[in-house]
């Protein structure tokens, strides 16, 4: 409602991150910062990058930072970079601090493996509250540890450390709380303490989910892990599929065990926005963020039909996860590989070759092709593929945006992919694909048959 009201507590805890500084300021602004906010690239790339079961870590690269290359959620996950930054709501990847990963990557991997810029399907920088004393100026020297301070007001302020030593943390925290204030408390539970869903869950839990609910066995596998012996709630919300199998559990997209059901299920613990559902309920835009936007609609239908939101709100929506995956998880730098000033690199014979591929589909010699084009040929072929489909295939490769695809922008995308710039690309799939099929369709000449009678 925009109403503001006066909030009074016994003590008040500063646990805000890269944002400790701010928050102690308010309570005293002459005290010195004791947080220097350090920059992490990440990346993801296609879980054939690594081994399943063995991680990387080496802590003496090319300029002295950290590198690890793991596998995550059937994906890649390999980072990190380190450096000074200001502090910000929004933190964005960028080309250079993705291209170190890149290049460090590749001295792990054997000299027959391609590491591809292409293959990058998600990028993200985070920011580290680096706990240091005013002075410093290299990150790379800062404590990982945490710190918890306590001003002259009572502000109780923990700063630092990092996600494995979040217990460790609060335990220290709510001590200095109960020191400081006076508070009435038992001895600390956190040791043994388990988590939400952990009571009833085992390894094979998720055995019971496939034959209770008619679930996929990977679907229940994601399930059973990420909730626990929660799991349980979200199968029974989840719709039946009117297949033969899997019974229940509709997916987002189809290369991901994310389901519908885990939408709502997500509302139902106070999810309110789709940036929330695609990049922490789900994991969808950390491990590929042109997934991330294609189940956005759906996300988005769910999310406003179990909170009743208009259709302004549900643009609103979907506009605000947009910019969040454009932006802050690297749909940006990703289709900057391809832009109107990309180089063709071609050689002759392969230009020759593309422009022979491009022709099958331009029949009128116009110079582009539309999606008339395009279903025509796959018409000929007897291949179905729905408009919209075929308009986001199209929209991927009109770097001018004008509804059709020109042969300068179809060579540039070819060109792109050889450099490794550009992997994935459903078009140059789809058109290489649909020459191989007509091919095979024209008549073997009689000199090549055996000569005839």
């Amino acid at each position: 409602t925009g109403k503001e009201f006066d909030v009074r507590a016994k003590c008040v805890i500063n646990a805000t991150g890269p944002f400790t500084d701010s928050v102690r300021k308010m309570d005293d602004q002459e005290v010195p910062n004791i947080c220097q906010p350090s920059a992490g690239v990440h990346i993801v790339m296609p879980g054939y990058y690594s081994p399943d079961n063995m991680g990387l870590l080496d802590p003496a690269t090319s300029d002295g930072r950290v590198i690890f290359f793991l596998p995550w959620e059937k994906m890649t996950i390999a980072g990190t970079t380190d450096s000074p930054t200001d502090v910000t709501s929004h933190p964005i990847p960028t080309e250079e601090d993705i291209n170190f990963i890149l290049s460090e990557v590749r001295n792990y991997l054997g000299a027959d493996v391609e590491v591809r810029r292409g293959d990058v399907l998600a990028a993200w920088s985070g920011i580290r509250p680096l706990v240091t004393n005013p002075d410093s100026k290299d990150t790379q020297s800062l404590s990982r540890n945490h710190v918890v301070t306590v001003s002259d007001s009572g502000l109780i302020t923990i700063a630092g450390g990092k996600w494995t030593t979040y217990r460790a943390m609060a335990r220290d925290t709510i001590d200095a709380a109960i020191q400081e204030h006076n508070l009435k408390a038992g001895s600390c539970k956190t040791m043994g303490l388990q988590l939400e869903g952990a009571q009833d869950w085992s390894p094979t839990l998720y055995i019971r989910l496939v034959q209770d609910y008619g679930l996929e066995s990977e679907v229940a596998q994601h399930l059973a892990s990420t909730y626990g012996d929660k799991a349980f709630e979200v199968a029974k919300i989840a719709q039946v599929t009117g297949k033969r199998w899997p019974i229940v559990g509709k997916r987002l997209v189809s290369e991901f065990p994310y389901i519908e059901a885990e939408v709502v299920y997500g509302v139902k613990e106070y999810a309110r926005t789709a940036v929330d559902m695609i990049s922490r309920r789900t994991r969808l835009a950390f491990l590929n963020v042109q997934a991330a936007e294609e189940a956005l609609p759906r996300i988005v239908d769910i999310m406003g039909k179990e909170l009743n939101w208009c259709e302004q709100k549900k643009f609103e929506q979907l506009e605000t996860a947009k910019t969040f995956l454009y932006y802050e998880m690297g749909y940006k730098v990703k289709t900057d590989q391809l832009t109107d000033r990309s180089e063709i690199s071609l050689v002759p014979s392969d230009i020759e070759r593309y422009k022979k591929r491009f022709r099958m589909f331009d029949k009128d010699k116009k110079g582009f092709i539309t999606i008339l084009d395009v279903q025509r040929v796959l018409e000929s072929i007897s291949v179905q593929m729905d408009e919209n489909t075929l308009h986001e295939i199209l929209n991927e490769v009109d770097l001018n945006k004008n509804g059709q695809v020109e042969l300068d922008e179809f060579l540039q995308l070819m060109s792109a992919i050889q450099k490794g710039r550009v992997s994935g690309s459903r078009l140059a799939v789809l058109m290489k694909s649909a020459e191989e099929n007509l091919r095979r369709r024209e008549a073997i000449p009689v000199d090549r048959s055996g000569g005839g009678l």
